[in-house]
């Protein structure tokens, strides 16, 4: 194993103390990351002799604070060295050696006693006070003069060496009258313990050989205050930066800019206060060349300098010209990858439109990688619909410059989109195979499912009553999953009159929250978002966030009354969809706070209707719910009228093709008994079921008819598809629930004994009233083969 000369260690001693100092000065972000790297705890600002008790466990802080101790002990005294004799060559004037030498004695001893205990430090502070105490006292005249100079430099310098290190916010007082003009150009804005201990070091001891001999008139303190400008925005530094980013620009006009970003005076000083022209330009341009050296240059601007705007210039310019150079649909499917490397949320100045052409890049991606072109055409309507509304967002842009280049871009996208639409189109009545316009599974979203949701009128009807009526109850929209509900109150503002104002709140997505203010932030925060995308958009104010911190739910009473008054003549129907998971809130928070907030909410706030959205009653959750919702209208969400499912069968979408025998209809209302989501997912793999059909045997589309015998063959997919479903129902159900199912499809008549079962099974939409035969057929061939595998 090879060992170091002491000479060679000393050197690398010497050249890691120059490194720790040129840090101090002109990358204090690498130099917090490494003292990091050091101590999790340690900072810039802290004495590291504080922590002398962790020296032994951690070699890497020991050589630290001798490092620290070097530098602030010796660079004073080598500065006054340099400094002096250039100060007497441009001023002519005399350079009082003593004094400033006696103080920089002073000062190595004080740093000496810095290493010391802090009973050490006040005994030696005490004695230097006394010192000039006993020098006023006892000494006169000449011997006064010379011993008081004498014992004022020795004090002078020991004082700020000892309090260097007890008290840090003296020594800043102390140094101020001598930074000005010498310390200061390399020391403000670096409150570090070496640049501090540099900054006395420099400043007594020039201070006391010029000061003393230098008349203090009106030129000083201009002096002082150009010092103190110029020191503050490290001109000084600047300057030669400024020349050397011109060189750099310049010269990168002859060669690749992406060659010479390695060379911007950021990656050497990581504090230029001033701005330097230029770096942007040479960034956007080498970001077409080198990506990566593009990239790489943001991010050290972003995390490890002041010139965060820059970046952000540098960003929002390379985002247009990525914008810009769509041609094709592929082009703006590519967006959303090419700027993943853009820190969320991007640069202010963008607001929301880079989010949204993002948003919409993905959109058109989806509907790239969809298999038809009918479903292709369909998935292209969001992002065309998205473009529409940022053109109009545009208009009220805060920058006049970015609204008129994103409005172009816009115009583009939305031309490119168009054209690829109406293609779409055309290859879709083109093509062999059958749209595939059925959605089984998530919730009907208006802007996508268009006309897909069939029926639910009365429902629709029922609520605009309630909601109008001079007492409006409280509204409980309840049925089985997936029955329609959450569908139903997306579609339900394009289904009630105007003043009928629905807001729809996901209570899934709230209760997530573990505290009572996250619960209430989540809530206002979909509030303002549904608001904001109801066809007739209304823009609310967001909260008091001091309020809503300090006491969550009267704050929100605060704020729903405001809007309230604000929109007089309207009324609205906060629909809390999945209401069930309150009891999820009250219990993580352990109050009741948002139960009461309902209550107060319909007591006093006459403008707020609640509907609650779930597939509870009030009577299958905990008993204090019916405390709270007193005056309560249940409306049941069920089956599909017959009507209503023949249509979502036959007519899903206008000018669909008619693919169904009439036995077909009929097989799938029978095996469905009209339930929304099974008719969704039957007729989902019937069209499946019938393009596989085409492809394989090239039939013809227009003879192409689904018969009872396809529907039978498609019953074992449906099954597995739709496990999640029908497996819920199994688990939800009792040991006596189960036990009365498994008889009943052996054959078995229940009992009078069953009575209670055949009641509850008969709410939960699983058997018929008489309690002998299965409502939902597919749910009964389910649980046979469910029971047929366990056994």
């Amino acid at each position: 194993m090879s060992q170091h000369s002491p000479t060679s260690a000393l050197w690398n001693y010497v050249v890691e103390c120059l490194r720790l100092l040129y840090w101090i000065y002109f990358k204090p972000f690498t130099f917090e990351r490494w003292l990091r790297d050091i101590h999790p705890e340690l900072k810039p600002t802290d004495n590291p002799f504080d922590r002398r008790s962790k020296f032994l466990s951690n070699p890497r802080l020991r050589r630290y604070a001798g490092q620290v101790w070097w530098l602030t002990a010796l660079v004073p005294i080598f500065t006054v060295l340099l400094f002096a004799p250039v100060y007497i060559l441009l001023s002519r004037e005399s350079f009082n050696w003593f004094l400033s030498l006696i103080f920089l004695l002073g000062w190595l001893i004080g740093k000496v006693l810095d290493r010391s205990s802090n009973k050490n430090r006040l005994v030696i502070l005490f004695v230097a006070v006394l010192t000039m105490f006993l020098a006023a006292t006892f000494l006169s005249g000449v011997a006064f003069s010379v011993a008081m100079g004498v014992a004022f430099s020795v004090a002078l310098g020991v004082v700020p060496g000892v309090m260097f290190s007890i008290g840090f916010s003296v020594t800043v007082g102390v140094a101020l009258g001598v930074i000005f003009s010498i310390a200061l150009s390399v020391t403000v804005g670096m409150m570090r313990d070496v640049a501090m201990g540099v900054a006395f070091g420099v400043a007594f001891g020039v201070a006391l050989g010029v000061a003393l001999g230098v008349a203090r008139d009106v030129a000083m303190g201009v002096a002082f205050g150009v010092a103190w400008v110029f020191g503050v925005l490290r001109v000084y530094f600047w300057l030669p930066e400024l020349v050397w980013m011109f060189i750099t620009f310049f010269i990168s006009r002859w060669k690749s800019s992406g060659s010479y970003l390695q060379y911007l005076p950021l990656w050497f000083d990581e504090l230029i206060i001033l701005p330097l022209p230029f770096m942007d330009v040479m960034i956007v341009e080498a970001y077409a060349e080198n990506p990566v050296t593009a990239r790489k240059t943001i991010d050290y601007l972003i995390t490890s300098t002041n010139k965060q705007k820059v970046a952000a210039q540098a960003i929002i310019k390379i985002a247009i010209d990525i914008f810009n150079q769509c041609r094709r649909l592929g082009d703006i499917a590519d967006i959303s990858y090419q700027l993943t490397w853009i820190p969320s949320p991007p640069p202010t100045e963008l607001g929301t439109i880079m989010p949204q052409l993002l948003d919409i890049s993905q959109g058109v991606k989806a509907s790239q990688e969809a298999t038809t072109p009918y479903r292709q055409y369909e998935l292209l309507e969001p992002p065309i619909n998205a473009l529409q509304k940022l053109k109009n967002t545009l208009t009220f842009a805060k920058n006049p410059a970015l609204a008129t280049q994103f409005g172009s871009i816009a115009n583009r996208w939305l031309t490119i989109l168009k054209i690829a639409q109406r293609t779409l189109a055309e290859t879709a009545k083109q093509s062999q195979e059958i749209r595939q316009v059925y959605i089984a599974g998530n919730s009907l979203d208006p802007v996508t499912a268009t006309n897909r949701f069939k029926g639910r009128i009365d429902i629709f009807r029922e609520i605009e009553t309630l909601t109008l009526s001079d007492q409006p109850p409280i509204l409980l929209l309840y049925g089985r999953r997936r029955t329609g509900k959450t569908s139903a109150l997306k579609y339900l503002p394009d289904k009630v009159v105007p003043n009928i104002v629905p807001l729809l709140v996901d209570l899934q997505g709230a209760a997530s929250a573990t505290t009572l203010k996250g619960f209430a932030e989540n809530l206002s925060q979909q509030i303002i978002n549904t608001a904001r995308r109801l066809p007739r958009k209304i823009f609310l104010p967001n909260p008091d966030a001091n309020k809503l911190a300090e006491d969550p739910f009267p704050a929100l009473q605060t704020w729903l009354a405001e809007i309230e008054r604000s929109n007089s003549g309207k009324r609205f129907l906060l629909c809390l969809d999945e209401y069930e998971r309150l009891s999820e809130v009250v219990a993580a928070t352990k109050s009741r706070a948002p139960l009461n907030f309902i209550r107060n909410l319909l007591q006093h706030q006459k403008q707020w209707i609640l509907l609650f959205s779930g597939s509870h009653q009030l009577s299958e959750l905990e008993p204090y719910w019916t405390d709270y919702l007193i005056n309560t209208r249940a409306l049941r969400m069920s089956y599909l009228q017959e009507s209503e499912a023949r249509e979502l069968i036959t007519q899903p979408i206008e000018d669909f093709s008619n693919i169904y025998e009439s036995s077909a209809v009929d097989l799938i209302i029978q095996l469905t008994c009209c339930q929304p989501y099974l008719v969704q997912l039957m007729c989902y793999e019937l069209v499946e079921f019938l393009n596989k059909d085409i492809r394989a045997n090239r039939r013809e589309l227009e003879k192409i008819k689904a018969t009872a015998q396809d529907i039978q063959e498609i019953i074992p997919i449906v099954l597995e598809r739709g496990d999640q479903y029908f497996r819920e129902i199994w688990n939800n159900l009792t040991e006596n629930d189960r036990n009365l199912l498994q008889r009943i499809i052996q054959g078995e008549t229940p009992t009078p004994q069953d009575k209670g079962t055949v009641r509850r099974l008969t709410r939960k939409e699983i058997l018929t009233q008489e309690g002998n035969a299965f409502q939902v057929p597919l749910v009964q061939k389910y649980i046979e083969q469910l029971l047929e595998e366990e056994n």
